[in-house]
């Protein structure tokens, strides 16, 4: 059963201008729980005393969500994640010949040794504690070094190993797919009869972020990181609801609770700053909100004509907005709602004209506002008789 690990207080806090306040932190852990995340990753406690002090508070939470930190492969930071008991931890560590020979000044042997005597020292100190190991920039990386690293990181006590797209560089269909370099890793893995879970991180720059990540988990992938709103570096990573949506309705996991996300989103975006796009799938505003005629009365009759998903598994309704696009048959459902449906022909087409003129200024027409125009048409075709 795959897992999804939500790192909205971690590499969402890596988006620039975002930062969450500890009580806010909090109510985010909260509602990820509720959704049912299986692992939180909470911040990276060396970064500020109030990160560390957050990432604790979270910790001392009885949740059934797993909370993490994160770590860079230094002793200290270690410390510092043990000092708020927190179960799973997560260890990173470039291991690409150009990353070694230029920032770290240190051979593939040396990086393995640093990687190696951190995961066993958590380990010495916490037995039960959950350790995630990535070789930042994995798929860029030369894979025989990812695979001389994550096999001694697995023997030194790691439990899992994260493919990190760092980049965004990898692609479905051509020959670096997340598909094939899980297979052919996972297969490494048997050769030596290793049997760790294995994660991904995916991240958007190419826009191709979710994509990646199920092409990972058709793999054999087993963890899949995500956040709220896809927050991140630069383009985000996996956004959550639509990861959670695809892995309930197209692959049949039935284990979180959907109608959670508004709430989370709406928390997430209003102290993210980051508005949360009408044209989003899932949670975006319009994204069950029909416009054109054709499609209004068509889905007036059977949704599904122009929907493969249903609102009500995220708890929210389906809309039809009335503009310049709108036709008879949308007005006539839209007046039905707001009682009106017996007017006369004239009177609707005199309504519809109205809802036209509106349209083409930029703006929709509410319910509210339609009975508004209905009422003002009412009165002039009263006044002119």
């Amino acid at each position: 059963m795959v897992w999804v690990l939500d790192s909205t207080l971690r590499e969402g806090e890596q988006t620039p201008g975002v930062y969450f306040d500890k009580h806010i932190k909090l109510a985010i852990a909260n509602l990820l729980n509720e959704v049912g995340i299986d692992i939180i990753e909470a911040g990276h406690p060396m970064v500020t005393q109030e990160i560390h002090s957050a990432v604790k508070s979270i910790a001392q939470k009885d949740f059934k969500s797993i909370v993490g930190a994160h770590s860079r492969s230094l002793k200290s930071d270690v410390d510092l994640a043990l000092e708020c008991s927190v179960g799973f931890l997560g260890i990173f560590y470039c291991v690409s010949e150009e990353r070694l020979n230029t920032v770290f000044k240190k051979d593939l042997d040396a990086a393995i040794q640093q990687i190696t005597d951190v995961i066993k020292y958590a380990k010495s100190q916490n037995p039960k504690l959950l350790i995630r190991y990535t070789p930042e920039d994995t798929v860029r990386s030369q894979f025989e070094n990812v695979v001389k690293a994550a096999v001694a990181a697995v023997e030194a006590g790691a439990d899992i190993i994260s493919v990190a797209d760092t980049t965004g560089y990898m692609v479905t269909g051509t020959q670096r797919n997340m598909y094939d370099y899980i297979s052919r890793l996972k297969s490494e893995f048997d050769k030596r009869n290793l049997k760790p879970k294995i994660a991904v991180h995916c991240h958007n720059d190419r826009g191709l972020a979710l994509a990646n990540a199920l092409d990972a988990y058709r793999g054999g992938a087993e963890i899949i990181d995500a956040t709220v709103l896809g927050l991140g570096e630069r383009a985000g990573i996996v956004d959550l609801a639509e990861l959670l949506v695809v892995l309930t309705v197209d692959y049949g996991i039935q284990k979180w609770n959907l109608q959670k996300l508004t709430e989370l989103y709406e928390l997430v975006s209003k102290h993210s700053g980051i508005p949360i796009p009408a044209n989003y799938p899932v949670t975006g505003k319009n994204a069950f909100t029909h416009c054109a005629g054709v499609h209004t009365h068509a889905a007036s009759i059977n949704p599904m004509h122009y929907e493969s998903l249903n609102p009500e598994i995220l708890g929210r309704e389906r809309n039809f907005a009335l503009d310049h696009m709108s036709g008879i048959a949308s007005l006539r459902y839209a007046l039905k709602l707001i009682n009106e449906e017996d007017l006369d022909e004239d009177i609707q087409q005199d309504v519809l004209k109205e809802v036209k003129a509106v349209g083409q200024r930029g703006r929709t027409v509410d319910l509210a506002e339609l009975k508004h125009i209905v009422d003002a048409v009412k009165h002039h075709q009263t006044y002119t008789k």
